[in-house]
């Protein structure tokens, strides 16, 4: 990875479990906020498009790699079997001055503290049945699957500066709102 980004905008990193609304408060800030001050960055994944979920850049695995060799990304990650990169356009919209949002990982977050000091993290929980119910829901795995995801969200903890905690567990519509205010508290 490269050198270390000076502050001019910033950078929120969105972590939290599989299922939590990550993808769902997200994409109904985009709708709220001001194109001027707020980006949102798509991330490249290695799984197909129609897969589910967020809205992603699909990429090969082998042109992931050649991408990684030839340090195309702003940061770049392993988790859940997949391999994620982030354009560098992440640092031109920063440098520009403005918040950059991010939909991460639990992987990245220790890079991304390296490479951007004023890292803001919102990490978003959800109450367990919830997450269970949401994961089933999905229909995207196996009961197997869903437990040891849950298993991992009960036993990650966050901790360090610049770490919000959202918890999800309202109604859509209310959660992107409070989502919206904390966006714009932090930035």
């Amino acid at each position: 990875m490269n050198r270390k980004i000076s502050k001019m905008g910033g950078l929120i990193l969105v972590v939290g479990p599989s299922g939590s609304g990550k993808d769902t408060l997200i994409d109904g800030a985009k709708e709220l906020l001001s194109d001027e001050k707020f980006t949102f960055i798509k991330r490249e994944i290695t799984r197909p498009a129609a897969a589910g979920g967020e809205d992603h850049i699909s990429i090969s695995k082998e042109k992931f790699d050649k991408k990684v060799k030839a340090e195309q990304y702003a940061l770049h990650w392993q988790a859940n079997g997949h391999c994620y990169g982030i354009s560098k356009e992440l640092n031109q919209h920063i440098a520009m001055g403005r918040t950059a949002v991010l939909n991460g990982s639990r992987a990245a977050i220790s890079t991304t503290r390296e490479l951007y000091p004023d890292l803001q993290i919102i990490q978003i929980t959800v109450p367990i049945e919830i997450l269970r119910n949401r994961l089933n829901n999905r229909r995207r795995e196996t009961e197997q699957e869903i437990e040891s995801r849950l298993s991992r969200a009960t036993e990650w903890k966050l901790e360090g500066d610049g770490l919000h905690h959202f918890l999800n567990d309202q109604p859509i519509d209310f959660s992107i709102k409070s989502f919206v205010s904390l966006l714009n508290r932090i930035s």
